[in-house]
C-alpha cells in the first residue's frame, strides 16, 4: 500500500495511492484519525476497508505535501556509505553518524526545493527515508523491522556553507523547504527486500548519484537499534539513512544546485521524488 499527504482544492488530506489516482481515505476516516501519522500510530487500521468508500482523484489534480509534514522528530544519519565517506575523507567509526533536521524544513514531490538568499552552495543527497510505525527505547536490531511502518524516499537537501561553519550539520540541514519527501510512503510488503534495491539522483537528467541499500554502513536494523539507545522512537518518527557517493560538494569543480534545474531521487519499485529548484525572495 502507498499513502501520501496531499492538498486538494486547498483542503489537506491522506489517502492511498494506486496507479494514477488517489483515494481520500483521510475523508473516510477523519472521525477516527488526525492525519496520516495517527494512521501510522494506529497500524493503518481501516484504511484498506476506508478506500472503498472514498472519493477517487486524479493524480494530476492534487498537490503533493510532505508524505508525514508533522514527525516528532527526523533523524538522519551521516556518511552512511562508504562513497561517501570516502570522498569526505571522513574516518571509519563504529556508530552511526546522526544529526536532527526540523519538520518546517521539509517540502513534498514537485514542490521547489529553495536555494537560500545567504548561499549558492545547495546540494542534493538522494536518500531511503523509514518511517516509524511501532514507538520504542532500546529495540534489538533482530526486532526493529517490525517497528516499520513504511519507507519513503528523502532529499536531503544542504546548504553546505553552512553546514562548515562547525562541525555540528544542524544550520545546513535545515533551511525552509530544503527538505524533499515523498511522493508516498509505501509498506513494507510491498516494497520487499531492500538489499537490491538502487537508489540513484539525477540532476536536469544526468546521473550524479547511483548505488544499491546493499552498499550501505549501517542497514536499516542497526540504525534503528542505534536511535533507539538515545532517544524514544515515536510512531511518525522519520530516520533519512544517509547518501552515497557523488555530492555536488566533493567535484571539481563543485556542482550546486541553482534556480531552474530539477532534481530527482528514484529508488526501485519506490517510484521518483521530482523537485524543481526555486529561489528565496
Amino acid at each position: 500500500m502507498k499513502l501520501s499527504t496531499v492538498k486538494i482544492a486547498g483542503r489537506v488530506t491522506w489517502g492511498v495511492v494506486e496507479g494514477e489516482t488517489f483515494w481520500d481515505t483521510g475523508a473516510v476516516l477523519s472521525g477516527t484519525y488526525s492525519g496520516l501519522k495517527a494512521a501510522v500510530a494506529n497500524g493503518l487500521e481501516g484504511v484498506a476497508a476506508a478506500k472503498d468508500g472514498a472519493a477517487s482523484f486524479p493524480l494530476s489534480e492534487v498537490e503533493w505535501l510532505p508524505v508525514l509534514p508533522d514527525p516528532d522528530k527526523i533523524l538522519c544519519v551521516g556518511l552512511n556509505y562508504e562513497t561517501h565517506r570516502q570522498e569526505t575523507g571522513r574516518s571509519v567509526v563504529e556508530n552511526p553518524t546522526i544529526f536532527g533536521r526540523f519538520a518546517n524544513s521539509q517540502t513534498g514531490h514537485m514542490a521547489p526545493i529553495l536555494r537560500p538568499k545567504v548561499s549558492d552552495m545547495l546540494d542534493y543527497e538522494g536518500e531511503l527515508a523509514i518511517i516509524i510505525g511501532k514507538p520504542g527505547r532500546y529495540i534489538s536490531s533482530e526486532d526493529a523491522l517490525s517497528h516499520v511502518a513504511g519507507y519513503s524516499i528523502y532529499n536531503d537537501g544542504s546548504v553546505r556553507d553552512y553546514q562548515w561553519h562547525t562541525h555540528q550539520f544542524t544550520p545546513g540541514k535545515n533551511f525552509p523547504d530544503t527538505g524533499a519527501f515523498g511522493p508516498w510512503m509505501m509498506t513494507p510488503d510491498e516494497l520487499g527486500d531492500l538489499s537490491p534495491l538502487r537508489i540513484q539522483t539525477r540532476l536536469n537528467g544526468e546521473v550524479v548519484q547511483d548505488s544499491t541499500f546493499d552498499m550501505m554502513i549501517f542497514d536499516v536494523a542497526r540504525i534503528i537499534e542505534y536511535c533507539s539507545s538515545f532517544t524514544r522512537l515515536e510512531a511518525g518518527d522519520v530516520i533519512a539513512t544517509g547518501t552515497p557517493g557523488g555530492v555536488g560538494a566533493k567535484r571539481k569543480p563543485p556542482l550546486w544546485m541553482k534556480p531552474g534545474d530539477v532534481v530527482e531521487v528514484e529508488i526501485d519499485k519506490l517510484g521518483i521524488l521530482r523537485n524543481p529548484i526555486g529561489q528565496e525572495s
